[in-house]
């Protein structure tokens, strides 16, 4: 339904080009907008002209018309004015009004339409014959992103978006939840994974910018068909998901990238504890001191190099190497041995990936 605002600005333009005053009512006669003082006298005036077959009717300078839609009355709209002129331009006045819920209700459908194709809950004969209804390419190349804020202002994040996105360009931005807002971007001809980064530093630098919000982008693979948005969106999501428990410095996520962590995202929850203990008996990982943590994830990062790793933490050599025996000595595992280091690092992701479990059901 069109917003009342909506409805007053478009009577006051056409006042100020025509001259006449309107008002708009709803089939009980109330008042949604008007240029003039309205009375109860009118109100009388539009409830008897609802029960009326007619599409029209003038008492003295009220020039009273039905606004149609799909062969349902949902407005009346007075022309004030005298003589064949004022009807006139108020049957321009409901052309307008008619156009108006029309190209409304088609951008409500389209909202509708991509929340349910990303849901997968449509049919594939449905998917196309409400795509050619809605005036929607079904085979152009898409990827889904997904764009979650820090400060949980998803509204801004969505009307900033729209603002960026227009589906002239054949860019949807819709939301199925409170917590993202999720952008269907079109694209032409072949576009890298470097080109799909830049689209998600776009997202996040203007965001920034625009509304100082800070936010994080995930994207699945690009798609060609129309019915396979849904799979690109459920990419993005776990992207979404693999990235907060993973990689959480990351701002930018994509699918492709994930790695080791979209497999143990995919691993049920028995068989994660099974793995920690079998590796480490009833010493969990996350008993390990946070300087010991510390030290470990920046050796990974120097790709087990003791010199770089003891430089980049401002300590001797000969300290790291103390911490590293240390952690031998609790876990079986010398970390300067390429098998050991990988054996500590999927442990270290799995038990991440536990306490994210534990922590989305209390």
């Amino acid at each position: 339904m069109i917003s009342n605002q909506i409805i007053q600005n478009s009577i006051e333009e056409l006042k100020t080009i025509t001259k006449v005053d309107f008002g708009v009512f709803d089939l009980n006669g109330n008042c949604m907008a008007s240029t003039f003082e309205t009375t109860e006298e009118e109100k009388k005036l539009v409830v008897n002209f609802v029960a009326s077959p007619a599409d029209s009717q003038v008492i003295g300078a009220h020039h009273l018309l039905k606004v149609v839609d799909e062969e349902e009355v949902n407005y009346i709209l007075d022309a004030r004015g005298l003589g064949d002129d004022a009807y006139m331009i108020g049957k321009v006045a409901v052309c307008q009004l008619q156009n108006l819920m029309i190209a409304y209700k088609e951008r409500f459908d389209r909202n509708n339409f991509f929340q349910n194709l990303i849901l997968d809950n449509l049919l594939l004969v449905d998917i196309y014959n409400r795509a050619k209804r809605l005036h929607i390419t079904d085979q152009q190349d898409r990827v889904v992103y997904i764009v979650e804020s820090d400060n949980q202002d998803e509204l801004s994040v969505s009307e900033l978006m729209k603002g960026m996105f227009s589906s002239q360009n054949g860019d949807y931005v819709t939301t199925v939840d409170e917590d993202s807002v999720i952008l269907i971007k079109a694209l032409d001809g072949e576009v890298g994974e470097e080109g799909l980064e830049r689209i998600a530093r776009t997202i996040m630098d203007m965001i920034n910018a625009e509304a100082m919000i800070n936010v994080r982008v995930a994207f699945g693979t690009m798609v060609h068909e129309l019915k396979d948005v849904s799979k690109s969106y459920k990419e993005a999501k776990m992207a979404s998901d693999v990235g907060r428990i993973f990689y959480q410095e990351k701002q930018i996520i994509s699918y492709r990238l994930l790695g080791i962590g979209r497999l143990i995202y995919q691993l049920p929850i028995n068989l994660c504890r099974m793995y920690i203990h079998e590796i480490f008996g009833e010493t969990m990982p996350d008993e390990i001191d946070d300087e010991t943590l510390v030290t470990v994830e920046k050796f990974f990062e120097n790709n087990l190099n003791v010199s770089e790793t003891s430089r980049q933490l401002f300590i001797h050599r000969n300290t790291l190497v103390y911490r590293i025996e240390k952690l031998q000595k609790a876990t079986g595992l010398d970390i300067r041995v390429f098998d050991d280091a990988l054996t500590l690092k999927i442990a270290l992701m799995v038990v991440s990936y536990m306490n994210y479990l534990e922590g989305r059901k209390s």
